[in-house]
């Protein structure tokens, strides 16, 4: 019998903070905390992680860590 799989998602934690409660969720996501400029960050970096997936014809679940960690790294923008 094939188990069925779980809808995975992915979870940014920003750990600075500015006073203000930040939270930006989707279906497949959730960034919770951080400046405004780290969830920004972390939310383009997502976005593009899930964008990069779609055009390799794949889900979040269909992905192995090492291309996820890959594919999360080149989507990072570099901090100023």
């Amino acid at each position: 019998m094939r188990q069925k799989k779980g809808k995975s998602k992915i979870l940014g934690l920003g750990l600075d903070s500015d006073g203000q409660k930040r939270i930006t969720q989707a279906d497949r996501f959730s960034i919770v905390g951080g400046t405004e400029e780290t969830h920004e960050m972390m939310t383009e970096t997502v976005m593009k992680t899930f964008e990069d997936l779609k055009r390799r014809g794949k889900d979040l679940d269909d992905a192995s860590l090492e291309e996820l960690r890959d594919i999360i790294t080149k989507n990072t923008p570099d901090r100023k």
